[in-house]
């Protein structure tokens, strides 16, 4: 099956160990057309100057077009406001940001912060601190055996002492799709804020926060195409406005005087020092190239090559898979096992085939121990993967324990 997408994304057409390019791994980070790498050069060859910092044309100009970028995020995931987009450095700067700026100054000895066992690293570790500055209880929703937080979970772990839930939309080790409609809806009813992880889902699906009642949602641009280095945190305005900055410096003042300062307005109250323009130009591009191929196309390619690739890897009996196998309960990540293999291996021996696939933890211990396991392979999908990725991925598969001696 030719792949339509090879002419826009050079490196899938490489070639590793003299085997076609089979790449992965787009959980971890997606690939790069060149019309978002074509922007970035464009930027720093002709327009670079440092926004809002200079009445000269390229400062002026530089800030436009960061302002613009601003403005094809709000338009994206259908915020209200430019006001309500804070550029980041990824999504584990802006978890950092809400707990040092929200949970450092909302959260209270003996208020309860939510979030579930399947959250990565960045969504746990910045609320293990807070509970521990604060002497608040952390708490975890635990899911069911798909992998899924379940009602019950929701509605007894979210009560009048919760202050903050925060939680995965899309699970980065799973693909599991969490109910987060029903989790805000219960966060609400007991007046907490809810933080959404979107990094799995808005470069995959239509995200409307508006629509969702997000308090804030999190994410990075490497996941969606854009460069590394810029991310997005999304905020209802009357948060934000309430939060003290985060970073201290350059352009988030409006006055300095020798012992206070009074901070800039929204949304550069929270972007001090330089920013990453040429990133942010990236993440522009990266839209406008999701918005040409269509969300709801990327959602239902996603789904047929996710669903083609839980049939295949279904009919190996040495195979363990991880989560629902329910097609519109899922994304299109999924964790298996090899029997007898440990998960490095099998990524080793696919690299060998020229397959890209990510084996370790996924920065989620904890859903780790949950599964009883210490690691384990994941292959994920884009729209730029195709039904030949996934027969090479299979076949290199029943080449696995065949390659380690056990003979099938």
């Amino acid at each position: 099956m030719s792949n339509n997408y090879l002419l826009d994304f050079p490196v899938l057409n490489q070639t590793i160990n003299g085997k076609r390019l089979v790449y992965l791994d787009s959980a971890a980070t997606a690939q790069k057309p060149l019309s978002v790498t074509k922007i970035v050069q464009e930027y720093y060859n002709l327009y670079n100057a440092n926004p809002h910092r200079g009445a000269y044309y390229l400062s002026v100009k530089s800030t436009e077009l960061y302002d613009t970028a601003r403005e094809a995020v709000k338009d994206f995931i259908g915020a209200g406001s430019t006001r309500e987009i804070i550029f980041t450095k990824n999504a584990t700067e802006a978890f950092n940001l809400l707990a040092y700026s929200y949970g450092l100054n909302f959260i209270n000895a003996g208020d309860e912060i939510v979030i579930s066992i399947a959250e990565h690293h960045s969504n746990l570790v910045p609320w293990q601190m807070v509970a521990k500055a604060k002497g608040a209880v952390l708490k975890y929703m635990y899911t069911n055996e798909e992998g899924i937080i379940p009602e019950e979970e929701i509605q007894s772990k979210i009560g009048e002492k919760t202050k903050l839930v925060s939680v995965t939309h899309v699970s980065n080790v799973l693909g599991t799709i969490n109910p987060v409609e029903s989790i805000i809806k219960r966060a609400h009813e007991v007046d907490a804020a809810v933080i959404v992880d979107g990094s799995q889902s808005i470069p995959h699906m239509k995200v409307n926060v508006k629509e969702l009642d997000a308090d804030f949602m999190v994410f990075s641009g490497h996941k969606m195409l854009a460069p590394m280095g810029i991310g997005v945190l999304y905020g209802k305005e009357k948060y934000l406005n309430a939060m003290p900055p985060f970073l201290y410096g350059g352009d988030m003042i409006e006055y300095v005087w020798e012992q206070e300062a009074e901070f800039a307005e929204l949304p550069f109250k929270f972007e001090g020092g330089t920013q990453n323009v040429g990133g942010a130009l990236g993440l522009k591009e990266a839209i406008k190239y999701l918005d040409k191929v269509g969300m709801d196309n990327i959602k239902v390619t996603e789904k047929g090559l996710t669903s083609y690739a839980l049939m295949k890897l279904d009919q190996l009996p040495y195979v363990t898979i991880y989560g629902t196998r329910d097609i519109n309960k899922k994304a299109g990540v999924i964790s298996f096992n090899i029997k007898d293999v440990h998960p490095h291996d099998v990524a080793s021996i696919l690299d060998a085939d020229g397959i890209s696939i990510r084996a370790g933890h996924h920065c989620a211990h904890p859903l780790m121990k949950y599964l009883g396991v210490n690691a384990t392979c994941r292959a994920s999908f884009y729209f730029y993967n195709t039904v030949e990725d996934i027969d090479i991925f299979i076949e290199s598969i029943k080449g696995v324990r065949k390659w380690l001696g056990y003979g099938s």
